[in-house]
């Protein structure tokens, strides 16, 4: 598939495989990664973590615009470290790689602040979305509620990637229901590196 130059990357719920996810997609796509709030610094950040992964070179990785010291919900987390996460403190960072991936702070629905959730942030930057989801029992449900959001608020939906072990039901109830297509289905990896993430990517965009 092509890939457009700057994409957004969510998921259905936490722990879904989301930065695993972003972390193929940079070292595919050869991109730039941004994070534009971390939540949680320990034991280390995201970036820090498709850092380690990927091994790209620094010129890869966009500094965080609020790094948050608690690993909570974006709107919490910000409230225990004293700093007020608003829209207008974003923009899009400029780099000189071919694609942007930019990965959010768990699901669509995350408050940002009193007013803001994550899709706000998603709409504010016009972006299309790769919507990551797990494989397993409850998925359908949070993957369509999810896709519908998305529609709502117009935001284009490039596929849906599902991670864990495959499951052909679900599957082809979300591409029939969300009326999406099915990037890829990503087997649990028993090892992270840059070459069963190239493996992964390949699934999407074959060499």
């Amino acid at each position: 598939m092509t890939f457009p130059s700057c994409l957004f990357v969510t998921g259905t719920d936490t722990n879904v495989g989301k930065t695993v996810t972003a972390a193929m997609l940079t070292l595919g796509l050869n991109a730039a990664y941004w994070k534009p709030v971390q939540s949680g610094l320990e034991p280390i950040s995201d970036t820090d973590y498709i850092r380690q992964v990927t091994e790209l070179d620094p010129s890869h990785f966009i500094p965080e615009r609020y790094r948050l010291t608690q690993p909570l919900s974006p709107h919490a987390a910000a409230a225990i470290d004293g700093v007020q996460i608003c829209l207008s403190d974003f923009e899009l960072p400029s780099t000189d790689k071919p694609h942007l991936v930019i990965e959010g702070a768990g699901g669509l629905m995350v408050p940002l602040n009193d007013r803001h959730f994550m899709i706000d942030l998603i709409q504010h930057f016009n972006l299309p979305v790769c919507l990551v989801a797990r494989s397993t029992l409850g998925t359908i449900n949070h993957t369509l509620l999810s896709i519908a959001q998305l529609r709502r608020y117009e935001i284009p939906i490039l596929g849906v990637v599902i991670n864990g072990e495959p499951n052909a039901s679900n599957r082809e109830a979300i591409a029939r229901y969300g009326k999406v297509p099915i990037l890829a289905e990503l087997e649990p990896l028993s090892t992270i590196n840059p070459a069963t993430l190239r493996a992964a990517f390949h699934q999407i965009n074959p060499p």
